[in-house]
């Protein structure tokens, strides 16, 4: 996923970007960076590797090498970042979040048209980030080489550029898929994907950018350069899974968005009776722990936590790129608590189910510590379509996902045609799916939140909301 921060300070803003790019570190694992501009020494940068060691560790000499009242960073997924451009309007440093699903297209487009050249990475892969700059350095300045930028870009690129005269433009994503918040204090500006990052370093909310919308930023001033467009999809799953529970998104609290999507999944349950006599109400940790506590609270049955995340040495379990090592990192993790796991009746609460293979793993060492029945919730629809617009569920193919593997075993190619169907519990297909999940998992019972409850959850117009790994409709 990856995320961004950046201030303009009437003082050195070095300290700000520094805990508030750190702040972002939930989002992405892979690489970390930070930019500075100061009148004397002009634009600098750095960046790390952070797969191994968090942001802080690498960033620590950072107040030591680096100096400017203007500052961004970024936490990337992927691309190292952010990366310094010279072009025929200025020198910036720039970095992106998001996706491109065209970028063979555009640098073969970019290539044939202009004679130029990109710097390849190892297997001859171009920075994500580059390909941004290079779209924007086309057109005669930079709100139009960013309009440009995003109408040629199939996916979603969210934008900061930190200017070789200190000033910084920020530009939300033409649909709105991503936040871009803007924070005042009485010394200057800044700008965050994650809210609570400009609230612990005392700014107050000024405003949200709009789909699209195009601003810069000084120590004493926003303008808005490009106003915003009318269309939003922003992603759901900000709320239910990769948002920070502080949080808020269009005005909706995270934490409080998953306590309200769990109540829902109580209540279905107690509708349709097929989660009796349990014993305790769990999440999968983290993200799932908010949820299941909502189910909790509404259903009346009480929480605890089987067992713990062991977190202080062991990295996010979707880190590493083989799916063996993250199953091996996830197991490694999970410390049982028996006294909480014999001879009970378990229901938890996932925040989604992509692959399914690391839940295999969880029932598995459950059971292996005694636990008489799991029953599993997912507090997201079953997922349809690996998503084309940022990183979660982002897969080389549909039949990754545990849906469509089971739906293909279940009815082979014709099954694809009813997907809608699959993905509601009511139908004969949506009630043929789960239990041949449950069984393949080893699950007492699954079951799925509806589209329409977690939309009503997060409590925005539908509209307004990216939904299509359920639907597959943009």
């Amino acid at each position: 996923m990856g995320g961004f921060f950046g201030a303009v300070c009437s003082h050195d803003a070095i300290s700000e970007v520094f805990f508030g790019t750190d702040y972002h570190s939930h989002l992405g694992t892979r690489r970390a960076g930070m930019a500075a501009y100061d009148p004397e020494l002009g634009l600098q940068r750095e960046i790390h590797n952070i797969q191994n060691s968090p942001f802080r560790t690498k960033f620590e000499k950072v107040f030591e090498e680096m100096q400017g009242s203007s500052a961004i960073g970024c936490i990337s997924d992927y691309d190292p970042q952010p990366l310094l451009i010279r072009s025929n309007f200025g020198t910036y440093a720039i970095c992106v979040t998001g996706i491109i699903n065209n970028s063979n297209a555009l640098i073969e487009k970019h290539l044939n048209y202009g004679n130029g050249h990109f710097q390849a990475m190892t297997g001859g892969k171009i920075n994500s980030c580059e390909l941004v700059a290079s779209l924007i350095n086309q057109k005669d300045d930079y709100v139009n080489g960013i309009k440009f930028a995003q109408a040629e870009i199939e996916g979603t690129a969210s934008i900061l550029i930190l200017k070789d005269d200190g000033n910084i433009i920020t530009a939300r994503d033409r649909l709105g898929r991503l936040p871009v918040l803007i924070g005042k204090s009485d010394d200057g500006y800044a700008i965050s994907f994650e809210s609570f990052a400009l609230n612990k370093l005392g700014f107050e909310i000024e405003k949200e950018l709009g789909p699209g919308e195009i601003v810069e930023i000084t120590k004493d001033s926003i303008t808005q350069l490009s106003k915003p467009g009318n269309e939003m999809r922003i992603c759901s799953f900000l709320w239910s899974y990769y948002g920070y529970p502080t949080s808020v998104y269009e005005g909706v609290n995270v934490e409080v968005m998953r306590n309200r999507n769990g109540e829902i999944l109580a209540q279905n349950d107690a509708v349709s009776k097929n989660a009796e006599n349990i014993d305790y109400v769990s999440g999968v940790p983290d993200s799932g722990t908010p949820h299941a506590i909502g189910y909790s609270n509404k259903s009346g049955i009480p929480f605890s936590r089987p067992f713990i995340k062991y977190t202080p040495t062991w990295a996010r379990s979707f880190t590493p790129t083989r799916q063996s090592e993250r199953t091996k990192v996830a197991k490694m993790k999970q410390i049982p608590i028996h006294e909480l796991i014999s001879g009970k009746n378990l229901l938890f609460v996932d925040d989604s189910i992509v692959r399914g293979t690391q839940l295999k793993e969880t029932v598995d060492f459950l059971y292996s510590n005694g636990a008489k029945a799991v029953h599993m919730r997912s507090a997201c629809p079953p997922i349809m379509h690996s998503c084309k617009y940022l990183n979660f569920s982002n897969s080389n193919s549909d039949m990754e996902l545990i849906t469509r593997r089971t739906i293909m075993e279940l009815e082979g190619e014709e099954g694809m045609n009813h997907l809608d169907e699959y993905s509601d519990s009511s139908t004969e297909r949506g009630k043929n799916l789960r239990k041949a999940i449950a069984k393949n998992l080893n699950f007492e019972s699954i079951e799925f939140q509806s589209l329409d409850g977690l939309i009503k959850a997060i409590g925005l117009e539908p509209c307004k909301l990216c939904t299509y790994c359920w639907t597959g409709k943009e």
